[in-house]
């Protein structure tokens, strides 16, 4: 199971709903991608695996602001 190591998030289960409304069990994978990411403060490349999510949320704010905040 592929969980994102910042925000903890994964993959969840729902339902297929067809057009005679009969549900069958389907899984919604998170979309987590492994990245290589700079941290400054300890000056030295981390590999991770994060979710698309987090991933923007890193282009604006610096890796450290993100761990603080999960």
């Amino acid at each position: 199971m592929t969980k994102c190591q910042i925000s903890g998030k994964s993959s969840m289960n729902g339902n297929r709903v067809s057009h005679s409304n009969m549900k069958t069990k389907h899984k919604l994978k998170a979309n987590i991608q492994r990245k290589r990411i700079f941290d400054v403060e300890l000056s030295k490349w981390i590999r991770l695996k994060i979710s698309t999510r987090v991933l923007r949320t890193l282009s604006k704010k610096s890796f450290s602001a993100i761990n603080k905040k999960y």
